[in-house]
């Protein structure tokens, strides 16, 4: 984790200290069940409880027996027997080191999920409000990079607020994914610690129990909670990238904050640079990185083995903390965003009306003009005005052929650019009321 792109609560999520607490509170709400069931004393669990809840883990001290036993989980009990005394022996009975790994993983996995969906949450506020505040804000749409036909900015917030919230869906569906636990002894077969254990573990940490475990926590789980971040990203992206292209000096419909002081280039100090978005887009490489190594997690051999621990290792913690990152860069991003409507209107007017084209081409097919004449018609004014700049409307009204066909009002009607957003109101109620 990089501190540049990280937020102090999601961090705390993946921090040593916090591992070792959740690893502690697996052993010792295993070691309550085991005692109701009578497979150690009830005052052996009390005393792991009294003696493991209240001590600050010396990882210094962990980390130094793993040294000698080069195995995370045994160096961790070891400290732990070190701490509670002779009943530190009743720890892990019947356990094996993915029950305590893997169900770890997992509630990280969740805590990280609820901070993300809050995140979700502020930014589709952020992309409402604007959207509602340029909701028939005209601006020009394009296709292929083109001036197509009028929009308004307010549908281009209400298309991501649509997309990110989909994104929300996918992520309530992840967490619940990957909300399972695991407490099933060597190769899942439950043969040395009842099933009843793992029940009351997964419910005191918040999951439930995996249906079938193989000694892992079968890893298409995981595939589909990092392929869903990596949807996350590729939206953000998706964002970034039309806010960047808006910002482009021939276009300059909208800008990201540039706040005084303020530094764009250090040769050039006219530059006001999307930084921000650029920043962004990078990061979304990044998070959509870990989908593919988490597909590969999925072929484990036989019931298990550690090939996904490494990649685990490094793809929990990074790709949540850069997503945290991300979504709450984004959300500050629409919040201040600067949005030019004259710009828009200049660019509106710059192929001098030929964003009508269509509405001329159906009402000559409408007049009884077959498609493919009409077609001939209006395409051969509207490349006038690409190669010789003339004027749309002006070069129609001139056409004999088109004037034939449809009257100085018919075509002037067909000039209003109020026509194309009519129906905003019923795209804002499909996004915002359903």
């Amino acid at each position: 984790m990089i501190s540049r792109y990280s937020r102090k609560e999601m961090t705390d999520i993946w921090s040593t200290e916090s591992k070792f607490k959740i690893w502690f509170e697996i052993e010792a709400h295993a070691c309550d069940a085991l005692a109701k069931n009578c497979v150690i004393p009830q005052k052996a669990a009390e005393t792991i409880w009294k003696k493991g809840k209240s001590v600050l883990f010396d990882v210094n001290r962990i980390d130094e027996i793993e040294h000698e036993t080069k195995h995370d989980l045994i160096a961790f009990l070891t400290y732990l027997s070190e701490i509670i005394g002779p009943d530190g022996r009743f720890l892990h009975q019947g356990m094996t080191s993915s029950d305590v790994l893997d169900t770890c993983f997992n509630v990280q996995l969740t805590k990280a999920t609820d901070l993300l969906l809050q995140d979700l949450d502020k930014l589709l506020a952020a992309l409402k409000s604007r959207a509602f505040e340029h909701k028939e804000t005209i601006t020009i749409g394009r296709s292929h990079g083109i001036h197509a036909e009028p929009t308004t900015f307010g549908i281009k917030l209400a298309q991501a607020y649509a997309e990110f919230k989909r994104s929300k869906s996918r992520l309530i569906a992840a967490r619940s994914e990957v909300a399972t636990c695991a407490i099933s002894g060597a190769v899942g077969t439950f043969a040395n610690i009842d099933p009843s254990v793992e029940e009351h573990v997964a419910k005191a940490m918040g999951l439930i129990p995996e249906p079938l475990s193989t000694q892992v926590i079968p890893r298409d789980r995981h595939a589909m909670y990092f392929s869903t971040l990596a949807i996350i990203a590729s939206s953000i992206e998706r964002l970034s990238t039309e806010i960047r292209n808006l910002q482009r000096t021939e276009i300059l419909e909208v800008e990201e904050f540039f706040s005084h002081g303020q530094k764009g280039s250090s040769a050039m100090p006219h530059k006001r640079n999307p930084v921000l978005t650029e920043n962004l887009t990078g990061l979304s490489r990044i998070i959509r990185s870990s989908a593919m190594p988490a597909m590969e997690n999925v072929a484990l051999w036989h019931e298990r083995d550690i090939s996904h621990s490494s990649v685990e290792r490094i793809i929990g913690p990074n790709t949540t903390v850069i997503l945290d990152f991300a979504l709450a860069r984004l959300t500050d991003v629409i919040e201040t965003l600067i949005i030019y409507p004259h710009n828009m209107k200049k660019n509106i007017n710059q192929l001098h009306g030929i964003i009508h084209s269509q509405r001329i081409l159906l009402a000559l097919t409408q007049a009884g003009c077959s498609r493919e004449h009409a077609y001939q018609l209006v395409q051969r004014n509207a490349m006038k005005v690409w190669e010789e700049e003339k004027d749309f409307l002006t070069e129609i009204l001139a056409d004999e052929e088109v004037r034939d066909i449809l009257s100085e009002k018919d075509i002037r009607e067909r000039f209003n650019l109020s026509y194309h957003i009519r129906h905003v109101n019923t795209i804002f109620n499909r996004v915002f009321n359903n």
